[in-house]
């Protein structure tokens, strides 16, 4: 069985998901807060969804990590690297609870994300498909150099009224100032 690895950035750690993480994540998620991720979602479609994304690193190699702030080890979001059966492209997709929001962190660990997805050859570009509405993520897609891409084909039985794709730079196009997250 393949786990995710653990990744340190400054101020992140990226680990494997604990069964300790569910919990936390049902209560945020029943909750109108992941409302621009199909939410709110009840206790059984989480565990699903959790499982889903732990089960696919042993199926694909790859998934999300648990995001967790360095120095004191809280659990503060999710990042990952993803391609359910129903998405055409690999995605990356980052969530960091309400109370650690506007700090860099969902950028921080987007971009540890993305670098590991493109050095163990995940994949050669990564999408996000992103709720038209969410503007702090379609803000943090444009910040991370992604592109809406109106042409690039959304998870099956989405609509334009769902999901946009936001195409990010393949690793040769990232900045030389933002590489270092790819060393």
């Amino acid at each position: 069985m393949t786990n995710a690895p653990t990744i340190t950035t400054e101020r992140l750690k990226l680990r494997p998901h604990r069964i300790e993480d569910f919990e936390p994540m049902a209560a945020l998620f029943a909750t109108d807060w992941a409302r621009y991720m199909g939410g709110p979602i009840d206790r059984q479609k989480m565990w699903f969804w959790l499982s889903s994304e732990v089960g696919s690193w042993a199926l694909l190699g790859h998934g999300s990590f648990a995001v967790d702030l360095r120095e004191s080890d809280e659990f503060i979001g999710q990042v990952g690297v993803n391609k359910p059966e129903h998405f055409p492209e690999v995605e990356l997709g980052w969530c960091i609870w309400p109370a650690h929001e506007g700090k860099g962190y969902a950028r921080e660990a987007a971009e540890a994300a993305r670098g590991w997805a493109y050095r163990a050859g995940v994949a050669d570009t990564l999408v996000s498909y992103i709720h038209p509405k969410n503007a702090r993520s379609i803000a943090l897609a444009r910040r991370l150099g992604a592109e809406h891409d109106a042409a690039a084909e959304r998870p099956r039985g989405e609509t334009a009224q769902d999901s946009q794709v936001y195409r990010h730079p393949a690793a040769h196009q990232i900045a030389p100032e933002r590489r270092q997250v790819l060393q």
